[in-house]
């Protein structure tokens, strides 16, 4: 038991990574492990661990590491390595030994804290890895010294406690047990298993869509359906055909496929009737039962008949009593029209050996390791229930009594696998007339996957020649039996299910583009969509303002993570994936995708730094090239040429290489010109021009000025984007021309780009609304500001930053604003994340007071309708006001709808104030500093917006003319 003096092992936070990440490519739980004092305890300094842990787990000795080769993490234990990666390995194994194959795992160090590491490891289903990683630093702390052992924080990973001997140690082996009944419970079963396993090695995506057997292959308008066998493109008429034994029945002998005869009953005495005319023996089954419930043969008394009508109706309302064929019971798999597998089915039994009785020949059975629970493993175990002992009472048998030596005792009427039967393959056996009865009855009913069962007394022979037929069709076949038979050749009967579901080799992909960087994803995805839509595509993007599929918004939320991806990825309608890819998501669980055709990193600018690990711009830098390194060979990163810091992702970078660059002709940088020389392809501005350099050969794509959304270039992050936009979409086959057409009806409104440089002119006053929420963004939007200076006297502008953000970002952010705007609403951002109400406007304004900008021309207002209320009450005709919301809609209406307040009603003079012609008297409300008003009087500069003087004479231009005193 633990007697802890030092400090445990402590789970500090956990995560399931489910598409490709900052460490793999492989799906991983991810386990924050702090050693506490165990950080100066390796495994070499651990009397007895590695022994201990060897005699718990042994096929941990076929553990490669980083030897590659059997033994080579021994290697490791005896050398010396640390407990995070003795776990990593021990949930590995115990998935492995649980019945999944699950080798990838990582251990990497959580830098800047001494003794916290990021354990990872693979996993086949979410639920199985985290109980793994609970239960292997369970044993793991079982194995430590009493003074070191004590672990805590395991409930953050899994609810479930390891098993425990009755010494209080882990009880691996129950463990395992545990393990593999949960992945029974909540794993695919063989069927869906072998498909899902099928179209992985075909490269086909994957999506399961409930907790039971309906997957998706293939993304969005690509996709096929499954569940088990049932395809989508089973008909449910079929479906249902089939599932009714006397329509089916009915219809076969119709197209002239042999069937037993038979009559629907509702009662033991059309039951007798029933077998009266048709003769004994016969058989009885529910009219729309499976798997062989309630089904009976041999049935040749009326006291047996009454019985096995009773045990059909308790499955059933409606019972057939149809003939018995002679023969031996054989399962056809037809996919399409063509038999794919045939198998021989035999009843569960037992061979006598003369000693032991048949229960105990039963349990010998069971301890077969290719037996399980249900569905679970190649064959079910035998259960002896009411059924098994009514048989063995007709053959005069008990459980408990002892067959002979050799003697067979069957303890099932029917063959089927879930009550412990066995398979025996028989392809390659039977009779071509045989295989086309089967193929027929499936195209008769109308199934594309198909079990016909049928009975035969030679498989070998045709039907018509010695008798038997079609007695069932199955709707949903299941491929244990023709996977991996008790006897002969396992048959890879998935293989046939997939190729027919994609033909020629597809793999059920559709374009997928996805969108990285600090700044700019939301406007590239949207203009990428709308090249994809101007060529007729349904579009599905996200992007930080919602998830939209063709032409509507389908969720207004923040998009830009891997859940809305495979929103997308699941959209039948869909036949472009455009995905904004943010940091947030892709550190949280990954991409939504396992790759993608195009991948763009924009930029990488100081944002969000100090969270989650990622401190420096180079870790950031890191996150973003996620995205590039999961493009397929055969696709194309696309990189800001601009920035050192996406030019470097190129040697990690997936597909092919292509840049954007706003430095063309004679400014284009060496490395840019030796990739153009070398055939590489590129998107420059040069001059007032995009060219496109590809293959060795230029052409013009347009001019700048054409692209509405770039102000005439002076947008210059919005000519980025349009480059980096037209570089993805031409690197993905589109034409060239049409790129240009389409981006040359991009523009930047609200309708196309809401929150995006989007501009409302009313009441003399221009209004532009933007999204800039780090000092980058602002910085970008004000080369625009300073560009419409000249046609704009006043800048008035509204600035925030979300609360996660540093100290030293509010106050920079709050700097820039100093240097672009003659009055600052600094407001406080919905997002605090843990800053107390007002913190984040106090660190705004005190950039912008370092940065020396007026007190009196700073305002501070934390609720944003008010905030933005404040500026345009500010502005006076001429003015450019600029508002960088986080609702972006509801601001946009509050824009649309704003009004300038009316004059208001004529007071008393109450300021006297000396000007450079004399005094003057100005009506001004009560408490104004009198110092905000003397430096605009006889200056030139436009009155506030208080109410003029009496006597004054004011200029249509807003200026004060004359003054009567």
């Amino acid at each position: 038991m633990c007697s802890v003096s030092a400090t445990p092992m402590q789970v500090r936070g956990t995560g399931l990574y489910r598409g490709p990440h900052l460490y793999s490519a492989t799906p991983m739980v991810r386990i924050e492990l702090d050693l506490g004092a165990l950080e100066d305890w390796p495994t070499n300094r651990l009397q007895g661990f590695t022994d201990r842990l060897m005699q718990a787990l042994p096929g941990l000795h076929e553990h490669g590491c980083c030897f590659g080769e059997p033994g080579g993490f021994l290697r490791r234990l005896r050398d010396g390595t640390w407990l995070g990666h003795v776990a990593e390995h021990v949930a590995l194994e115990l998935q492995s030994q649980s019945g999944t194959t699950v080798t990838r795992g990582k251990t990497r160090s959580v830098r800047g804290q001494r003794g916290v590491y990021n354990v990872m490891f693979a996993y086949d289903y979410e639920e199985a890895g985290r109980m793994a990683g609970r239960f292997a630093l369970e044993i793991v702390d079982g194995l430590l010294p009493a003074n070191l052992c004590g672990i805590t924080g395991l409930s953050r990973l899994d609810d479930t406690p390891a098993p425990r001997s009755a010494d209080g140690t882990v009880d691996v082996e129950a463990a395992i047990r545990d393990l593999s009944r949960l992945i029974g419970r909540v794993g695919f079963g063989p069927t869906t298993r072998a498909l899902v396993d099928e179209a992985r090695r075909r490269d086909i995506p994957v999506m399961r869509l409930d907790a039971n057997s309906f997957v998706q292959l293939g993304f969005s308008a690509a996709q096929k359906r499954i569940r088990a066998s049932v395809t989508g493109e089973s008909s449910s008429l079929a479906v249902e055909a089939a599932s009714d034994k006397s329509l089916t029945k009915a219809l076969l002998d119709d197209a002239g496929v042999p069937v037993p005869q038979g009559a629907v009953v509702r009662s033991v005495s059309e039951a007798l009737a029933a077998a009266g005319d048709l003769g004994w023996p016969v058989v009885v089954k529910p009219l729309d039962g499976n798997h062989g419930r309630g089904v009976t043969l041999d049935i040749d008394s009326a006291e047996k008949l009454e019985a096995a009508f009773e045990e059909a109706r308790s499955h059933s309302r409606r019972v057939i009593v149809e003939q018995q064929f002679r023969g031996r019971d054989y399962r056809v798999l037809v996919v399409g029209a063509e038999v794919c597998a045939v198998a021989e089915r035999v009843p569960a039994h037992v061979t006598g050996d003369g000693s032991l009785s048949i229960a105990e020949l039963v349990e010998a059975e069971n301890r077969d390791p290719r037996r399980g629970e249900g569905h679970e493993k190649v064959m079910t175990k035998i259960v002896i229930d009411d059924h098994v002992r009514a048989r063995l009472e007709l053959a005069g048998l008990t459980p408990d009594s002892v067959p002979q030596e050799g003697q067979q005792v069957f303890l099932r009427g029917t063959a089927n696998l879930s009550t412990g039967g066995t398979a025996i393959d028989r392809t390659i056996e039977i009779h071509p007339e045989n295989a086309w009865l089967a193929a027929r009855a499936a195209q008769v009913i109308g199934l594309d996957v198909a079990g016909i069962d049928m009975t035969l007394p030679d498989i070998t022979r045709s039907a018509r020649e010695t008798g038997g037929g079609v007695i069932e069709v199955n709707a949903s076949p299941g491929f244990r039996m023709h996977l991996e038979p008790s006897e002969g050749q396992p048959r890879n009967v998935a293989r046939p299910v997939i190729d027919r579901l994609f033909p020629e080799g597809g793999n059920g992909r559709i374009p997928v583009l996805a969108v990285t960087g600090t700044n700019g994803k939301s406007t590239t995805v949207r203009m990428l969509a709308h090249i994809y839509r101007s060529l007729g595509k349904t579009v599905g993007f996200t992007t930080t303002s919602g998830i939209q599929m063709g032409d509507h918004l389908i969720a207004e939320v923040d998009a830009s993570g891997p859940q809305s991806a495979r929103k997308v990825l699941r959209d039948p309608t869909v036949e472009v994936a455009v995905l904004e890819t943010a940091r947030g998501g892709m550190l949280r669980e990954g991409l939504g995708f396992d790759w993608c055709d195009v991948g763009a990193v924009l930029n990488v600018q100081e944002d969000h730094l100090g969270l989650k690990g990622i401190d420096s711009i180079e870790d950031l830098a890191r996150v973003k090239s996620i995205v590039t390194e999961s493009v397929h060979r055969s696709g194309a990163s696309i990189l800001n040429a601009d920035d050192p810091l996406t030019v470097a992702m190129r040697r990690h970078a997936g597909g092919r290489i292509v840049f954007f660059s706003l430095k063309g002709g004679e400014e284009m940088p060496g490395f840019l010109r030796e990739h153009v020389a070398q055939g590489g392809m590129a998107v420059v501005r040069e001059g007032g021009m995009l060219i496109l350099h590809r293959h060795g050969a230029t052409r013009r794509l347009m001019r700048v000025e054409e692209i509405p959304a770039t102000l005439d270039g002076l947008a210059e992050f919005n000519v980025q984007n349009a480059m980096a936009a037209a570089a993805m979409a031409i690197a993905q086959g589109v034409d060239p021309e049409a790129v240009a057409r389409a981006l040359s009806s991009f523009t930047s409104s609200y309708e196309q780009s809401p929150g995006r440089l989007n501009i409302h002119d009313a009441h003399g006053v221009r209004v532009i609304l933007d999204y800039a929420h780090n000092p980058a963004g602002l910085a970008a939007l004000g080369r625009v500001v300073a560009g419409l200076r000249a046609r704009h006297p006043r800048a008035i502008g509204m600035v925030s930053i979300p609360g996660d953000r540093r100290d030293e970002d509010m106050h920079l952010m709050g700097r820039i604003a100093a240097g672009l705007f003659d009055e600052i609403v600094f407001r406080e951002d919905p997002a605090r994340r843990g800053r107390g109400q007002g913190e984040i406007v106090g660190l705004l304004a005190e950039g912008a007071r370092a940065a020396g900008f007026p007190a009196e021309r700073m305002h501070c207002v934390l609720d944003e309708e008010e905030a933005a209320n404040t500026c345009l009450r500010l502005a006076r005709p001429g003015d450019l006001v600029v508002l960088t919301p986080t609702e972006v809609e509801q601001m946009w209406r509050q824009v649309l709808d704003w009004q300038p307040e009316p004059r208001r009603p004529k007071v008393e003079p109450v300021l006297r104030l000396p000007t450079l012609d004399g005094e003057v008297e100005l009506i001004a409300p009560a408490g104004t500093d009198p110092d905000l008003l003397r430096p605009r009087i006889g200056a030139g500069w436009a009155l506030p917006p208080f109410p003029e003087p009496e006597g004054a004479e004011l200029g249509a231009d807003g200026l004060l003319r004359k003054v009567q005193p």
